[in-house]
């Protein structure tokens, strides 16, 4: 804790007179106790709202509750049970090969540039540095990678390869690169403290457009390309057809708690909230944790109108869906720089993240791209917009509030802070991808030559609930050709009886 009080038994006797020393250590001892006191409720507070913003990130709660209701909804219902179970399994793998790998890579530390060393099965835990609160919390940002992921490759993908990328993902993947942006070992970190910083400044990602949003959507697109689109999503003249969600009411219900979830992405990412940057004044962690709340949000709603209204002019159509994956690619593309930019510039970051996020869309239909959830182009393009948007508008005083004091730091270039910080963000954004791609796509390319990533076609048109889950999850009919041919043959077996009743064949 900053400013804790100190007392000297020999600076007060001299006050107090003569004989006074032991009144004077009295006193020093009762300040140090008040001191201690203050400390202890300095670190209560600060791992209360860590545990909390975790708590809104973990399963069956807000954030990947929500994503589960999203990718429910965004899916033909005959494959509900399975996306459904790929979310719960993303949270339990990932749990499990995070402790015992994940957070080590992550954060074990003393380590290297490149990958950490230590804490393994969370051994020699807790330290000086972290608490089980942080591990808890950045266990709930390894899962949103994975469950990123999961919604590119749905309906179409064997269970065996969910739980193989999901545990390859959260305990290699992912850890590496949290590892090079937010530990104080990585090569790329703002957070160094040998000073060796790149470009002066390290690249610039306070929770995570590229280290969460862009590592699950490039994950998710070399998944989805190496899987190809499903059945029927482009017809023979490659002209696509849309393959709709069957509810509407779960995209909504999981965007809302998606929205109420990014709260604890966005502002919980401060890990701390009782920092004071100007002793007695207004200006502590506090006063940013409400401002980065309210970038988050003004980011989001920008990005739901303007898609909005740009899909009005696209298709003629007022689409619920398409705001709602609007909405979240402006919160995906905010998440980088939430904390170190004004509200004004945080609309700016929204409104070309929509613009982004339609083009995404109509660059993947003419390459014959099949996203189920459009995440590749939601996570992985507004999250490398967001990246950019950072190295455009970070102000150098929130820099240096949250990252560290250093003068003349590299900021935004439109804020006046040169050009450094844009090639840090940019350097960023190549090996995210990269490294994303050589190991997530040689996983995919090796699971579908071992024939354990694509379900066959036959399973594929009855649906997966009913072929690998054992039944569906409800009733339901999809508006396809199956259910169109089974009314038909309703049709067909019904005939008017001699006294004139219709009657129906058995």
């Amino acid at each position: 804790m900053s400013g804790s009080l100190s007392c000297s038994a020999a600076d007060l006797a001299v006050l107090l007179g003569p004989n006074a020393t032991a009144a004077a250590d009295y006193i020093c001892g009762q300040l140090s106790t008040v001191n201690n006191k203050f400390t202890d409720v300095a670190f209560a507070v600060d791992n209360t709202y860590l545990l909390f913003s975790a708590y809104l990130r973990l399963p069956r709660l807000s954030m990947q509750l929500g994503f589960a209701m999203l990718c429910a909804g965004s899916v033909r219902a005959k494959n509900t049970m399975n996306i459904m179970l790929t979310n719960v399994l993303d949270a339990a793998a990932g749990g499990l090969f995070y402790y015992l790998f994940g957070y080590a890579f992550a954060f074990g530390s003393p380590s290297n540039g490149f990958i950490g060393k230590h804490n393994f099965g969370l051994k020699d835990f807790p330290s000086a540095s972290a608490d089980y609160s942080n591990f808890l919390y950045q266990w709930a940002f390894a899962i949103a990678a994975a469950g990123i992921t999961s919604g590119s490759i749905a309906e179409r993908t064997q269970f065996v390869a969910y739980l193989i990328y999901s545990s390859f993902l959260t305990g290699f993947v992912y850890p590496v690169v949290s590892h090079w942006f937010w530990s104080a070992d990585g090569w790329a970190s703002p957070f160094r403290t040998d000073g060796d910083l790149l470009f002066s400044t390290g690249a610039i990602d306070f929770a995570g457009s590229g280290v969460v949003h862009m590592v699950g959507g490039i994950a998710g697109l070399w998944g989805a390309l190496i899987e190809g689109p499903r059945l029927g999503r482009f017809d023979n003249g490659g002209r696509a057809i849309a393959l709709r969600g069957h509810s509407a009411s779960l995209v909504v219900l999981g965007t809302f708690l998606l929205w109420f979830g990014w709260y604890g992405f966005n502002p919980g990412s401060f890990n701390k909230i009782l920092v004071t940057y100007e002793s007695g004044t207004i200006n502590g962690q506090w006063s940013a944790v409400g401002r980065t709340a309210v970038t988050t949000t003004l980011a989001g709603c920008t990005a739901a109108l303007t898609t909005l209204f740009g899909k009005r002019l696209l298709s003629g159509h007022w689409n619920v869906s398409d705001v709602c994956n609007g909405l979240l690619g402006g919160f995906a593309a905010i998440t980088g720089g939430c904390s170190v930019v004004e509200p004004w510039a945080a609309i700016i970051c929204g409104f070309v993240a929509a613009l982004v996020l339609l083009g995404c869309n109509k660059l993947a239909e003419k390459l014959k791209y099949d996203d189920p959830l459009e995440a590749a182009q939601l996570h992985g393009g507004c999250g490398a917009w967001g990246l950019i948007f950072t190295a455009l508008f970070a102000r150098e005083k929130y820099l240096n509030q949250i990252y560290g004091e250093k003068p003349g730091r590299p900021h935004g270039l439109f804020m006046g802070g040169g050009g450094k910080l844009l090639g840090a963000q940019l350097i960023q954004i190549l090996v995210i991808t990269g490294w994303v791609s050589a190991t997530m796509g040689t996983l995919f390319f090796i699971l579908k030559k071992m024939k354990l990533l694509r379900i066959s076609a036959e399973d594929e048109m009855a649906g997966m609930d009913m072929t690998r889950h054992g039944g569906f999850a409800y009733m339901y009919y999809d508006d396809d050709e199956s259910h169109k041919a089974i009314q038909l043959r309703k049709v067909e077996h019904r005939s008017p009886s001699p006294s004139g009743v219709t009657t129906t064949s058995v």
